[in-house]
Order: C-alpha cells, then structure tokens, then sequence
C-alpha cells in the first residue's frame, strides 16, 4: 500500500511537468497536430507513469542523483518517441523540439519550486499559458521550424540544444538550496537564462534565414547564367540551322515537282529529327528546369549539369510538372539526387559517347526520380552496393552504400536499379509522407 502510494504521490507530481512540457511542445511545434490526433494524448501519460516507478524502484537503491539521471533519461526518451510519433518527425528533430520544450518547462519548474508555496506547481500554469502565448505571438515556431529543417546542421543543433537543457536542469536542483534572501535574485537569473537560450535559438534561424535567402539568389543566378548559355547555344544553332534550312527547302522543292514522294517523305522526316537533335533537348533543358521548385533541389542540379557541361558529358533533363514537395527530407533527397548524377557522370565519361539523363516527375504526391546513363562495365548490378565497391579500386565506393543507408530511414522510399543495352538506370521513387 505504501508502495503505491509512493507511485501515485510521484505520478502526480511528474505529471504536472509534463503538462508544462506539452504546453511549450505545442508553441514551439505546430500544436494542431495534438488537437487532431486527441487520441494519442494518453499514451503521454505512460512517460510519467514510468517516471514514478522508476524513482520509487530506486528510492534506496541508488543515490538521489543517480535516481535523477535515470529517471530523466526515461521521461527525456519516451517524449522523444512520442514527439515523433505524434508530429511525425524525424528522430533529431524530436530531440530539438523536446530539449526545446524542456529549457521552458525546467525554467518554470524552477521557478515553481523557488516559490516554495503550497500549490505553486499549479499557480506556475497561468504564467506558462502566457509564456506560451508570447511564444506564439512573436512567431517563434517559425523560427525554430527553420532549424529543424536544416538537414545539414541538424544534428550540431540537436546536441547544442541538449547541453542548454542540461544547464537548465542543473540550474532546477540548485532551487531547493537557494537562501530566502536571494530567492529573487535565483528567479530572475532563471528567467534571464532561459530568454537568453531563446534569444540564440531566434537568433540562428535568423543567420539560416539569411544563408537560405542568399541561396536563393545565387541559384537564380546560376539558373539565369545556364538560360543564357543555352539560349546562346539555341541562337547559334538556329542560324546554321537557318542556313541548311534553306538548301532543304530547295532540294524538297526539286523533288516535290519531280513527284518523289517517298524520298519527300524521308527528307522531312530527316528534317524533323535534326531539328529534335539540334535543338529540341537545349530548348527542353532551358524551360523545364524551373519546374523544379525546391531550392536546394535546383541549386544542386543545376551544378551539376553545369559541371556535366564541363567534361562534355551531354546532358538530358525532363522535369514535366511542377516539383514543389518531396516525402522525405529536402537535404537527403538532394544528397541522394547528388550522389546519383555524380555516379553516372563518372560511369558516362568511360564509354565513347557520354551523356546523363534525369528525369523527375511528380503526381499525386509521388516523386519519381530516374537517373539514366551509358554503361560498359560486365558487373553484376548487385555488387555496387557492396560497402567499398567501385569501378576505381577498393575502398573508394561508398555513395551508394551511403546511398541506401538513407533509404532505411525513409520507409515511403524504394530504390530500384536495372542494366540493360548498355543502359544503367537508378530509380528513386518517394511515396507522399505517410
């Protein structure tokens, strides 16, 4: 009986932290996620519940802060996977969001047991209800979304987000210690720690603001710079196709008065063809490549068709419809995207006529990406993704193995490869998110 008592007393007492914790958890996340999925709210309740028993199991085995880590480590883990299965995130995002949501609530809690008046964890929710509400005012969501988003810094942040709630949860033992006479002085260093904790996290979404703008603007640049040189290209071709025209013209003339349709037909046919060669693909490249609408995804591309240009690899590209979303991560799919062409790049320039051929299209939320290029090598398909595997020599292949690992992360994304004619093609094919 005592027992349980112990664990009810615990519960209750770790579940109003956690109540605090959901309060911030939806103002620095979208907190329409909780209000449409109410259903799993109670599986929340699991984390506390497993908190008390922790802390009563090991009320005499274990010194008070070894009993503190454990249980903090067990109430930090289960948010993390109920973070992630609520707002389906990624496991690093969840982390952030979660070490996010902890600086707030240690702070109040700390605060709360400053006050060391009866009732003061429940007189601690009219302040976090404000707090929150000034969070959602001042549009701080936005800002930590920008972070969260940030395929390539995503896992410094998570870490430097978690040594900011450390701080914060040292800060909360030091509560119980705190002499009357400055009990006022503890509350407004924790209140000033936690606004300063905030102030950098606005403060690198701002920086990555800036970064992603400026991005931006030197993807259009290049995209204006690859215009110019294929219109260039486009122009060129026109005069001498201009000129050739012309000579066709006569020639067709000859053989219409003399009746030769069939070599008629095979002039135009002739003709038509050249025109596709010549300048069907350059005017295809030039347009289609703004029906990429993913920056990231652009920017990448472009570079590296530019740099296909360089080695006179000929490039193809067909990109139908509009691309504006991808179900995965926008940094892994362009690192898969990267990690494709820069394969059938190199694969392309050991045959005799090396040319690359990307083909993305979108529907009904599919992305389907295919990467096709020449291929004179006899290996078996099966082997390249082999750990080391390469045609330079052991040791130097790991884009695909790469390749696939990010796949495992990504349950609504299936690769698929295939060889044949001389032809290796690598598809990649990304359902909507679940």
């Amino acid at each position: 009986m005592v027992m349980a008592e112990l664990i009810l007393l615990t519960f209750i007492d770790t579940l109003v932290g956690h109540a605090i914790f959901l309060i911030y958890l939806m103002a620095v996340l979208d907190g329409r996620a909780v209000v449409r999925q109410l259903k799993k709210l109670p599986v929340l309740l699991l984390s506390p519940l497993t908190a008390a028993c922790v802390n009563v199991l090991l009320r005499t085995a274990a010194p008070p802060a070894a009993k503190y880590i454990v249980s903090s480590l067990v109430i930090f883990t289960m948010c993390v996977l109920w973070t992630m299965w609520v707002w389906r995130l990624h496991f690093w995002q969840a982390f952030s969001a979660v070490c996010m949501s902890g600086i707030f609530q240690v702070a109040t809690s700390a605060l709360g047991q400053a006050m060391r008046l009866p009732g003061a964890y429940i007189a601690i929710f009219l302040p976090t209800l404000a707090v929150a509400l000034l969070l959602k005012q001042l549009r701080f969501e936005a800002s930590f979304r920008l972070l969260l988003e940030d395929g390539q810094n995503r896992h410094r942040i998570a870490l430097l987000l978690w040594g900011m709630e450390f701080v914060m949860e040292h800060f909360m033992r030091m509560s119980w210690g705190v002499q009357q006479e400055y009990l006022l002085s503890y509350c407004i260093s924790a209140v000033t720690l936690a606004l300063l904790m905030a102030g950098l996290i606005v403060y690198l979404a701002q920086r990555l603001d800036t970064f992603q703008k400026m991005q931006v603007q030197q993807n259009i640049i290049a995209q204006q710079q690859l215009y110019e040189r294929d219109l260039e290209k486009i122009r060129l071709e026109v005069r001498t196709f201009r000129h050739d025209y012309k000579n066709l013209l006569a020639g067709l003339s000859q053989q219409a008065e003399a009746g030769e349709l069939a070599q008629l037909q095979a002039a135009l046919a002739q003709l038509d063809a050249g025109f596709d060669r010549r300048l069907g693909e350059k005017i295809l490249a030039a347009s289609q490549i703004g029906n990429l609408q993913i920056p990231q995804v652009r920017s990448l591309l472009l570079s590296k068709l530019a740099a296909m240009e360089e080695k006179g690899v000929e490039r193809r590209l067909e990109v139908l419809y509009p691309v504006a979303d991808v179900g995965m991560d926008v940094w892994d799919f362009t690192r898969c995207l990267g990690i494709l062409t820069d394969n059938a790049a190199e694969a392309a320039l050991e045959t005799d006529w090396p040319w690359v051929e990307v083909i993305l299209l979108a529907q009904g939320g599919r992305v389907s990406l295919r990467v096709s290029n020449p291929w004179n090598g006899s290996e078996d398909p099966a082997s390249f993704w082999d750990e080391g595997w390469s045609t330079k020599g052991a040791g130097r292949g790991l884009g695909l193995c790469s390749y696939q690992r990010i796949l495992t992360v990504y349950p609504n994304a299936s690769a698929s490869a295939s060889w044949k004619g001389g032809v290796f093609v690598q598809e990649l094919i990304v359902e909507d998110r679940p």
